[in-house]
């Protein structure tokens, strides 16, 4: 019991964090813009804390349930936790460009950053790492026809008919994620597996044979507490960084990269254990599975949140978001399309991520 209870210290830390941000948030908001960005910052460590633990039990889920529900499950967690600390940050004094900068900022880092850095280390250790291409192929489409409805196509929509395309584009998602579904799952899934030889599969999850005989109920459970805690703790958050950031010359798009890294934090840490044990598989299906999820399920949530106050959202993607994401997907399908990755593929999305990163340094 005792040493069940120790592996959950991050909850308890994240809900000690909370009761002290509520008791303290006025008094914080009083101490200047230092105090409010430090606090700030120490509860989006604690919500990166709490949202690994709902990794770890997402992981424990999709190891019980094997590929492709496995990354499924592990995708719509992370996604999950992006929508509900989005949620809660939309209720405050926000801009109005920050659902479509946090979209963007989280498939920057899922396909540049964790799929970049993934195939860079697991090419130089394991060289060249085999995958099913069908799965490469089938997530870029669908993730360009996503984006391209949702954030690209807004910008030639009248804003006299905004409620009309936001209920479409409501029900585009919902349609595309309904049909990716039933292929993901169905007839089609094996588009995203691929059979490891024995003695990879051993290697690649040495450390997890003892929590895999932990109950289902629990994981479900504290799933559950965690996505609880992380809307505490980001309603506390939001406040302080927004306060913190006014009027410090800040980029405006550095509140959606925090959201972006929130949700990425745990994907980075078990896409980089798979690649570094030869299972380029799972890092291909949550880094673009985690993109398209983000896309595919987010949009439609906060659409309904614009539809239900009235207020818009801007979700045409800029001109220098909308060249990133086109170089972005044009290198994705090419480099996914042989059913092999390596350091030079890795190399060219990790470039990306960079300058994705220096651009949102210098406002753009």
């Amino acid at each position: 019991m005792l040493s069940s209870l120790l592996k959950e210290r991050f909850l308890f830390i994240g809900l000690a964090a909370a009761v002290l941000a509520y008791a303290t948030e006025h008094s914080l908001l009083e101490m200047g813009r230092p105090a409010m960005l430090l606090a700030a910052f120490l509860l989006v460590v604690a919500i990166i804390l709490v949202s690994t633990r709902i990794a770890h039990h997402a992981e424990i889920l999709a190891s019980k349930v094997g590929d492709p529900y496995g990354t499924m499950i592990l995708t719509l967690s992370a996604v999950l936790v992006e929508v509900v600390v989005l949620a809660i940050m939309m209720q405050g004094e926000t801009a109005p460009t920050l659902v479509r900068d946090t979209i963007y900022a989280a498939v920057m880092l899922d396909i540049n950053g964790i799929l970049g850095l993934a195939a860079l280390l697991g090419g130089i250790r394991h060289g060249e790492q085999p995958y099913n291409d069908d799965s490469g192929k089938t997530y870029g489409v669908m993730i360009l026809t996503a984006m391209g409805i949702s954030m690209v196509v807004p910008e030639f929509v009248p804003r006299e008919s905004w409620h009309l395309y936001s209920a479409f584009t409501i029900g585009a998602m919902i349609a595309l994620y309904a049909v990716f579904l039933r292929m993901q799952v169905g007839a089609h899934s094996y588009f995203f597996s691929y059979a490891y030889p024995r003695a990879e599969r051993k290697e690649g999850l040495p450390s997890k044979a003892a929590d895999e005989n932990e109950p289902a109920t629990l994981s479900i459970v504290v799933i559950i507490i965690g996505v609880v805690l992380i809307g505490a703790l980001a309603e506390v958050m939001s406040v302080l960084l927004g306060a913190g950031l006014k009027g410090s010359g800040a980029p405006p798009a550095l509140m959606a990269v925090v959201v972006a890294a929130i949700s990425a934090a745990p994907e980075i840490l078990t896409a980089l254990r798979a690649a570094l044990a030869n299972r380029m598989q799972s890092v291909v299906n949550i880094a673009m599975g985690a993109s398209l999820s983000t896309v595919i399920l987010t949009v439609p949530v906060m659409e309904a949140i614009a539809l239900y106050t009235g207020q818009p959202f801007i979700m045409a993607m800029s001109p220098t978001q909308t060249v990133m994401v086109t170089i972005t997907l044009i290198a994705a399908a090419i480099n996914l399309n042989d059913g092999e990755t390596n350091a030079i593929e890795g190399m060219t999305h990790f470039i990306l991520f960079a300058t994705f990163i220096m651009l949102t340094m210098i406002g753009l």
